[in-house]
Protein backbone atom coordinates (compact mmCIF):
# COMPACT_ATOMS: atom_id res chain seq x y z
CA UNK A 1 0.00 0.00 0.00
CA UNK A 2 1.49 3.30 -1.13
CA UNK A 3 0.98 6.78 0.24
CA UNK A 4 0.42 9.18 -2.63
CA UNK A 5 0.12 12.95 -2.98
CA UNK A 6 -1.56 14.25 -6.16
CA UNK A 7 -1.53 17.98 -6.94
CA UNK A 8 -4.08 18.79 -9.62
CA UNK A 9 -6.06 15.75 -8.60
CA UNK A 10 -9.26 16.59 -10.49
CA UNK A 11 -7.57 16.65 -13.91
CA UNK A 12 -8.56 13.80 -16.22
CA UNK A 13 -5.12 12.19 -16.25
CA UNK A 14 -4.66 12.49 -12.48
CA UNK A 15 -8.09 10.97 -11.84
CA UNK A 16 -7.29 8.02 -14.09
CA UNK A 17 -3.98 7.44 -12.28
CA UNK A 18 -5.68 7.73 -8.89
CA UNK A 19 -8.20 5.04 -9.86
CA UNK A 20 -5.36 2.62 -10.57
CA UNK A 21 -3.73 3.41 -7.24
CA UNK A 22 -7.08 3.12 -5.45
CA UNK A 23 -7.43 -0.43 -6.77
CA UNK A 24 -4.20 -1.23 -4.87
CA UNK A 25 -5.71 0.27 -1.70
CA UNK A 26 -3.23 3.13 -1.64
CA UNK A 27 -3.76 6.10 0.67
CA UNK A 28 -4.34 9.29 -1.33
CA UNK A 29 -3.98 12.97 -0.47
CA UNK A 30 -5.70 14.93 -3.23
CA UNK A 31 -5.08 18.62 -3.90
CA UNK A 32 -7.21 20.73 -6.23
CA UNK A 33 -8.86 24.13 -6.66
CA UNK A 34 -12.48 23.05 -7.07
CA UNK A 35 -13.91 21.79 -3.76
CA UNK A 36 -16.96 20.15 -5.35
CA UNK A 37 -14.97 18.25 -7.98
CA UNK A 38 -12.46 17.25 -5.34
CA UNK A 39 -15.17 15.81 -3.13
CA UNK A 40 -16.67 13.92 -6.07
CA UNK A 41 -13.25 12.51 -6.90
CA UNK A 42 -12.73 11.41 -3.30
CA UNK A 43 -16.07 9.60 -3.24
CA UNK A 44 -15.28 7.84 -6.50
CA UNK A 45 -11.89 6.64 -5.25
CA UNK A 46 -13.26 5.47 -1.92
CA UNK A 47 -15.85 3.41 -3.81
CA UNK A 48 -13.00 1.88 -5.84
CA UNK A 49 -11.22 0.62 -2.73
CA UNK A 50 -8.70 3.30 -1.80
CA UNK A 51 -7.21 2.80 1.66
CA UNK A 52 -8.02 6.38 2.68
CA UNK A 53 -8.65 9.56 0.72
CA UNK A 54 -8.10 13.12 1.94
CA UNK A 55 -9.10 16.27 0.05
CA UNK A 56 -7.21 19.55 0.31
CA UNK A 57 -8.35 22.70 -1.51
CA UNK A 58 -5.51 24.82 -2.90
CA UNK A 59 -4.69 26.85 -5.99
CA UNK A 60 -1.28 25.43 -6.92
CA UNK A 61 -0.40 28.64 -8.76
CA UNK A 62 -0.23 30.30 -5.32
CA UNK A 63 3.30 29.34 -4.31
CA UNK A 64 2.81 30.75 -0.81
CA UNK A 65 0.28 27.95 -0.14
CA UNK A 66 2.60 25.06 -1.01
CA UNK A 67 4.36 24.69 2.32
CA UNK A 68 1.21 24.43 4.46
CA UNK A 69 -0.27 21.95 2.00
CA UNK A 70 2.74 19.66 2.29
CA UNK A 71 2.85 19.92 6.07
CA UNK A 72 -0.82 18.90 6.17
CA UNK A 73 -0.11 16.04 3.78
CA UNK A 74 2.71 14.75 5.99
CA UNK A 75 0.54 15.03 9.09
CA UNK A 76 -2.05 12.89 7.30
CA UNK A 77 0.09 10.31 5.47
CA UNK A 78 3.23 10.41 7.69
CA UNK A 79 5.35 9.89 4.58
CA UNK A 80 5.00 10.29 0.79
CA UNK A 81 5.94 7.41 -1.51
CA UNK A 82 4.76 9.05 -4.74
CA UNK A 83 3.91 12.63 -5.60
CA UNK A 84 2.24 13.36 -8.93
CA UNK A 85 2.10 16.98 -10.11
CA UNK A 86 -0.67 17.12 -12.67
CA UNK A 87 -2.04 20.64 -12.88
CA UNK A 88 -1.78 23.29 -15.57
CA UNK A 89 -3.70 25.15 -18.24
CA UNK A 90 -3.63 25.41 -22.02
CA UNK A 91 -3.32 29.14 -22.75
CA UNK A 92 -4.60 31.02 -25.77
CA UNK A 93 -1.40 31.65 -27.69
CA UNK A 94 -2.77 34.65 -29.58
CA UNK A 95 -3.95 36.29 -26.35
CA UNK A 96 -0.53 35.73 -24.78
CA UNK A 97 1.12 37.36 -27.78
CA UNK A 98 -0.97 40.48 -27.25
CA UNK A 99 -0.77 40.71 -23.46
CA UNK A 100 2.38 40.65 -21.35
CA UNK A 101 0.24 40.11 -18.25
CA UNK A 102 -1.47 37.03 -19.70
CA UNK A 103 1.80 35.64 -20.98
CA UNK A 104 3.48 35.93 -17.58
CA UNK A 105 0.42 34.57 -15.74
CA UNK A 106 0.27 31.49 -17.96
CA UNK A 107 4.02 30.96 -17.77
CA UNK A 108 3.80 31.11 -13.99
CA UNK A 109 0.91 28.63 -13.86
CA UNK A 110 2.53 26.11 -16.19
CA UNK A 111 6.17 26.75 -15.36
CA UNK A 112 7.43 28.70 -12.38
CA UNK A 113 4.77 27.56 -9.89
CA UNK A 114 5.61 23.94 -10.73
CA UNK A 115 9.31 24.65 -10.30
CA UNK A 116 8.55 26.19 -6.91
CA UNK A 117 6.50 23.15 -5.86
CA UNK A 118 9.14 20.72 -7.12
CA UNK A 119 11.81 22.55 -5.13
CA UNK A 120 9.80 22.24 -1.91
CA UNK A 121 8.91 18.60 -2.49
CA UNK A 122 12.44 17.62 -3.50
CA UNK A 123 13.95 19.13 -0.38
CA UNK A 124 11.47 17.35 1.88
CA UNK A 125 11.68 13.99 0.10
CA UNK A 126 15.48 14.14 0.09
CA UNK A 127 15.31 14.21 3.91
CA UNK A 128 13.23 11.02 4.01
CA UNK A 129 15.61 9.50 1.41
CA UNK A 130 13.01 7.64 -0.59
CA UNK A 131 10.06 8.24 -2.87
CA UNK A 132 9.22 9.25 -6.43
CA UNK A 133 8.35 12.66 -7.81
CA UNK A 134 6.42 12.60 -11.08
CA UNK A 135 5.52 15.77 -12.97
CA UNK A 136 3.39 16.12 -16.09
CA UNK A 137 5.27 18.27 -18.57
CA UNK A 138 4.41 18.05 -22.29
CA UNK A 139 5.73 17.22 -25.74
CA UNK A 140 5.14 20.93 -26.41
CA UNK A 141 8.35 21.65 -24.52
CA UNK A 142 10.48 19.67 -26.97
CA UNK A 143 10.44 22.41 -29.61
CA UNK A 144 8.89 25.85 -29.78
CA UNK A 145 6.06 25.91 -32.32
CA UNK A 146 4.24 29.07 -33.39
CA UNK A 147 0.85 27.64 -32.38
CA UNK A 148 1.71 27.29 -28.67
CA UNK A 149 5.21 28.54 -27.89
CA UNK A 150 4.22 30.22 -24.61
CA UNK A 151 2.94 26.93 -23.23
CA UNK A 152 5.87 25.10 -24.81
CA UNK A 153 8.38 27.46 -23.23
CA UNK A 154 6.89 26.88 -19.76
CA UNK A 155 6.98 23.11 -20.24
CA UNK A 156 10.53 23.25 -21.61
CA UNK A 157 11.56 25.07 -18.44
CA UNK A 158 9.94 22.37 -16.29
CA UNK A 159 11.52 19.53 -18.29
CA UNK A 160 15.01 21.03 -18.16
CA UNK A 161 14.64 21.77 -14.46
CA UNK A 162 13.60 18.16 -13.86
CA UNK A 163 16.59 16.82 -15.77
CA UNK A 164 19.00 18.57 -13.44
CA UNK A 165 16.96 17.83 -10.34
CA UNK A 166 16.76 14.11 -11.22
CA UNK A 167 20.57 13.87 -11.13
CA UNK A 168 20.67 15.76 -7.84
CA UNK A 169 17.98 13.63 -6.18
CA UNK A 170 19.52 10.34 -7.32
CA UNK A 171 22.16 10.77 -4.64
CA UNK A 172 19.40 11.03 -2.01
CA UNK A 173 17.51 7.91 -3.05
CA UNK A 174 14.63 9.92 -4.56
CA UNK A 175 13.57 9.44 -8.19
CA UNK A 176 12.00 11.99 -10.54
CA UNK A 177 9.95 11.11 -13.62
CA UNK A 178 9.25 13.69 -16.33
CA UNK A 179 6.00 12.78 -18.09
CA UNK A 180 5.44 14.11 -21.60
CA UNK A 181 1.91 13.45 -22.86
CA UNK A 182 0.91 14.08 -26.43
CA UNK A 183 -2.71 14.75 -27.40
CA UNK A 184 -5.08 13.42 -24.72
CA UNK A 185 -8.87 13.54 -24.74
CA UNK A 186 -9.44 15.85 -21.77
CA UNK A 187 -11.58 18.95 -21.12
CA UNK A 188 -8.43 21.03 -21.76
CA UNK A 189 -8.11 19.80 -25.35
CA UNK A 190 -11.74 19.41 -26.37
CA UNK A 191 -12.70 21.71 -29.19
CA UNK A 192 -9.19 21.70 -30.67
CA UNK A 193 -8.69 20.39 -34.20
CA UNK A 194 -6.55 17.36 -33.35
CA UNK A 195 -5.82 14.28 -35.52
CA UNK A 196 -8.07 11.58 -34.10
CA UNK A 197 -5.51 8.79 -34.56
CA UNK A 198 -3.06 10.59 -32.28
CA UNK A 199 -5.50 11.36 -29.44
CA UNK A 200 -5.19 9.02 -26.45
CA UNK A 201 -7.71 8.35 -23.71
CA UNK A 202 -6.83 9.30 -20.11
CA UNK A 203 -7.08 5.68 -18.92
CA UNK A 204 -4.51 4.58 -21.51
CA UNK A 205 -2.18 7.40 -20.53
CA UNK A 206 -2.62 6.61 -16.82
CA UNK A 207 -1.64 2.98 -17.24
CA UNK A 208 1.62 4.02 -18.90
CA UNK A 209 2.29 6.66 -16.24
CA UNK A 210 1.75 4.28 -13.33
CA UNK A 211 3.88 1.60 -15.00
CA UNK A 212 6.61 4.17 -15.73
CA UNK A 213 6.63 5.34 -12.12
CA UNK A 214 6.87 1.72 -10.92
CA UNK A 215 9.90 1.01 -13.10
CA UNK A 216 11.45 4.43 -12.34
CA UNK A 217 11.56 5.72 -15.90
CA UNK A 218 13.39 9.03 -16.35
CA UNK A 219 11.46 10.59 -19.25
CA UNK A 220 8.13 9.08 -20.21
CA UNK A 221 6.41 9.90 -23.50
CA UNK A 222 2.74 8.96 -23.39
CA UNK A 223 1.74 7.24 -25.58
CA UNK A 224 5.23 5.99 -26.40
CA UNK A 225 5.11 6.78 -30.13
CA UNK A 226 5.40 10.48 -29.28
CA UNK A 227 9.07 9.93 -28.53
CA UNK A 228 9.70 9.12 -32.19
CA UNK A 229 7.40 11.87 -33.46
CA UNK A 230 9.17 14.52 -31.40
CA UNK A 231 12.59 13.22 -32.44
CA UNK A 232 11.53 13.85 -36.03
CA UNK A 233 10.12 17.29 -35.18
CA UNK A 234 13.38 18.30 -33.48
CA UNK A 235 15.32 17.10 -36.52
CA UNK A 236 13.57 19.48 -38.95
CA UNK A 237 16.09 22.14 -40.04
CA UNK A 238 15.25 25.64 -38.80
CA UNK A 239 14.97 27.20 -42.31
CA UNK A 240 12.22 24.68 -43.10
CA UNK A 241 10.70 24.54 -39.62
CA UNK A 242 9.87 28.26 -39.50
CA UNK A 243 7.84 27.90 -42.71
CA UNK A 244 5.68 25.09 -41.38
CA UNK A 245 2.27 25.69 -39.85
CA UNK A 246 2.78 23.74 -36.63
Amino acid sequence: MKKILIVGATSAIACACARLWAADRSELFLVGRDRQKLQQTCADLQARGAGAVTAYVMDAADITAHSLMYETCLATLQTVDICLIAYGSLPNQRACEQSVEQALEQFANNGTSQIALLTLLANRMAVQRHGTLAVISSIAGDRGRPSNYLYGAAKAAVSTFCEGMRARLFKSGVHLVTIKPGFVDTPMTRGLALPALLVAQPATVARRIVAGINRQAAVLYVPGFWGLIMWLVRAIPQPLFKRLNL
